[in-house]
């Protein structure tokens, strides 16, 4: 009697369990679509073919090489198989195991805020989760070399082959200190389909070598070892050069035929290959050619223990799609579902049940063992509470002379160093190659440069450089390459490690206001997945003037009213900028807490317009109001117009107030620093909204309620809801047109917001 050995043994619970992880992964998206009630008819979804790629590769990684310092971002068509693998470790309650894409039950693609399971990294938008272990690696190397216990640990990224055409994922490889980071590992499903087709020319040459160009150790998990033993026969190396050279749409082909269909395609009229080819029985012929690397466990096994982590490592496994699937291989079975025939088939071949789908192992059974061992393995002690930071909310100063709110940001973070140096420890500022022209010089002076290692700032003994470039692990400055992209992907992470390690970090990302919206889409997934950082886009607007159309932005003011999860500011003055990014650091590293983005200007502004008051009650009541969104900046004494402006336009506005008081036409202004907040408000006003009203009460008296011109640097229906919060007529100025090459005078009355132009609006208004 042949004996079994223990890797036998182990092997064979582990094909077990795979085997039921690709049944409940396609149960899960049976269950949403053919058996939960569907009363609007409405397709639900979901990708039982994207799942079955990738169900050896997570099915071995989790159960036979993870550890719990291990962090895995999952792709986000093969959410069920993470959910299934969860069930199985006893992570994941079976009651929602059918509730996929229904209201409060599984998310359509991992989300690490709304799972009710285990999720490390949220996906769902193309590229962007395939990279977040890359600035999650970072952020955690960052804690750790201040002495955090984030520890140590490999990040995987479960990557299909069609989403590297995403642009953000080479601009996240590209970037020079990735290079360093040797616990990034991506494991690349190649399965040769996209959504529509199967991709002519996959071009995986190319792709290894761009990876391995960029210092990546590439591996190649091509054929299992059925196939690998049919290559040492004779007419083995005709076989490996047919498939090899086969094109994908042929290979795929030849997963939908029977064994006589292969026996006649497969040869193309190779004499050694026809021999080898009639040496199989049909099972072993249909068994070789579906026998690709991904899904061997063995040889998957041998890849993982050949990761080396003094670089990051990528591993081209090539898969089916659809691997055990009735569907397996076809060109559209991306989001085809199998028919209730089809399930019933699968169930009988997997040896489940589709009428008690979630069965689990039997008890004392080496697949439920296999499943209690490596739970326990995988469980991570739980987050520690994050501290609460200590912030000042006024560091007392009055700005005086002339004064722009991008040099404000540097003079603030200086400040918080001396004010709060426990919170100014936890900051941590990133910025795509801008530094210097942001105002960040004198704040990179005095914490020096982020890096992995130290490196001689060469420039240290030069009496003519200003800012000093100084290289260390202590630094708190990350410098990134010209791409946007990166820089939110790790805003989002830093922002993130209170959730994480319990160790809040107060991120704060700076870049060309013009290029905010390029780094929107990332930055809001960001914020989605639950990081909190500030983001400040600078300079900004027509008011750059000479630089043109294609450097000032136009529609980022109102980004704080439609994105979620985020209070926006654009400051007027210096003293506003200090208070409101007090504010926005407070409401970052906590449960609840939000994002900021702030818009800044260089245009240089006298700051006694400010106007604030000396009187301490009466300076933390302004203080108040400009953190909540607003103020009376100046009070007529029998209003005939309110002028409304924002940031760079409230000079031009109290000019236009004083000539208009010249013609007898008393004018009120106000200065707005969020419309995001004060829309939060009027919404709560009407009972649309959690927010406070107060601040509308305050800024827009009932009693002073008179016809409105609202002006800022942007487009003008930013603040054209205002004339709603006391139902007057209104004129709403702004930016609605790509900027031209000028002087700020010729450039403003361009565009219709200079002093003259808010004065004819006040006059056609009040008439």
């Amino acid at each position: 009697m042949t004996q079994t050995t223990p890797a036998a043994r182990a092997t064979g619970t582990l094909a077990s369990i795979e085997q039921r992880v690709l049944w409940l992964a396609t149960a899960i998206v049976h269950q949403a679509n053919r058996v939960r009630p569907n009363p609007s008819g409405l397709k639900v979804g979901g990708h039982q073919a994207s799942c079955a790629s990738l169900v050896s590769i997570m099915t071995s990684l989790w159960f036979r090489h993870l550890r719990p310092e291990d962090r895995v971002s999952v792709k986000p068509h093969a959410s069920p198989v993470l959910h299934a693998i969860n069930y199985l470790l006893g992570e994941l309650d079976e009651a929602y195991l059918p509730t996929l894409r229904e209201f409060g039950g599984l998310q359509s693609y991992p989300s690490r805020a709304k799972d009710p399971d285990p999720v490390d990294y949220s996906t769902g938008s193309v590229g962007i989760g395939a990279t977040a272990p890359i600035w999650g690696a970072l952020a955690r190397r960052y804690l750790t070399a201040r002495g955090s216990a984030a520890g140590s640990g490999r990040q995987y990224s479960l990557v299909g082959d069609a989403e590297l055409d995403e642009g953000a994922i080479w601009e996240a490889i590209l970037d020079p200190g990735v290079a360093e980071l040797g616990e990034i590992v991506w494991i690349v499903d190649l399965n040769r389909q996209s959504l529509d087709r199967v991709v002519p020319n996959i071009a995986a040459g190319r792709l290894q070598g761009m990876f391995d160009a960029a210092g990546w150790q590439v591996l190649t998990l091509k054929y299992g070892r059925l196939l690998e033993e049919l290559f040492t026969r004779p007419g083995g190396t005709e076989l490996r050069a047919r498939i090899d050279a086969m094109p994908n749409p042929e290979y795929q082909r030849l997963l939908r035929c029977d064994a006589a269909q292969v026996r006649d395609r497969l040869p193309a009229g190779n004499a050694a290959l026809s021999e080898l080819v009639a040496s199989l029985d049909d099972e072993t012929l249909l068994a070789a050619i579906r026998n690709l690397g991904g899904h061997d466990l063995g040889s998957l096994d041998e890849v993982f223990a050949s990761i080396s982590d003094s670089r990051p490592t990528v591993i081209f496994a090539y898969t089916v799609k659809g691997r055990g699937l009735p569907t397996q291989g076809h060109p559209q079975n991306h989001s085809s579902l199998l028919t209730v025939a089809q399930m019933e088939e699968l169930a009988t071949s997997l040896g489940t049940d589709l009428a008690s789908p979630w069965e689990g192992f039997a008890p004392g059974s080496p697949e439920a063992a296999l499943c209690t061992e490596v739970a326990s393995r995988l469980r991570r002690p739980a987050v520690p509470s994050a501290p609460s930071l200590e912030l000042p909310v006024d560091i007392g100063r009055t700005p005086s002379g002339t004064a722009t709110t991008q040099a404000a940001l540097g003079r603030v973070l200086l400040d918080l160093t001396r004010e709060a140096p426990e919170a100014a420890k936890r900051v941590v500022t990133v910025s795509p190659d801008v530094s210097s022209t942001t105002n960040l010089g004198g704040w990179v002076n005095k914490v020096g440069v982020w890096s992995a290692t130290e490196r001689r700032d060469w420039f240290d003994d030069d009496p003519e450089t200003i800012m000093h470039w100084r290289e260390k692990p202590t630094g708190q400055h990350v410098e990134l390459g010209i791409a946007e992209t990166n820089l939110v992907g790790l805003l989002g992470e830093l922002g993130a490690t209170w959730s994480r390690w319990g160790e809040p970090l107060l991120p704060i990302g700076v870049m060309y206001d013009p290029f905010v919206e390029r780094a929107l889409e990332p930055w809001s997934f960001g914020i989605y997945a639950g990081g909190q950082s500030i983001l400040i886009g600078t300079p900004s607007g027509v008011t750059l003037a000479p630089e043109g159309g294609a450097h000032q932005s136009i529609t980022t003011p109102s980004i704080g009213i439609e994105q979620p999860g985020c209070v926006s500011y654009e400051p007027a003055f210096a003293i506003d900028t200090e208070w409101t990014l007090l504010a926005a650091l407070g409401r970052l590293g906590k449960p609840g807490g939000t994002s900021s983005y702030f818009r800044l200007s260089t245009r240089p502004v006298d700051q006694t317009l400010a106007d604030v008051p000396t009187d301490p009650a009466a300076r933390e009541r302004r203080r108040r109001q400009v953190v909540a969104g607003a103020y009376l900046l100046r009070r007529a004494a029998s209003p005939a117009v309110t002028l409304v402006a924002m940031g760079a336009l409230v000079p031009d506005t109290l000019a236009a107030a004083e000539r208009l008081a010249q013609v007898g036409v008393e004018a009120d202004v106000v200065c707005v620093t969020s419309p995001g907040l004060l829309f939060e408000a009027l919404q709560a006003r009407s009972g649309r909204g959690s927010g406070e009203s107060w601040i509308l009460d305050q800024a827009f008296p009932a009693s002073r309620a008179k016809p409105l011109v609202t002006v800022l640097d942007g487009h003008p229906h930013t603040l054209a809801f205002l004339a709603g919060v006391n139902r007057v007529p209104s004129v709403a100025l702004g930016v609605t047109g790509f900027g031209q090459s000028g002087s700020l005078e010729d450039v403003y009355r361009h565009h219709g917001i200079d002093a003259d132009a808010i004065i004819r609006a006040a006059l056609d208004v009040v008439s």
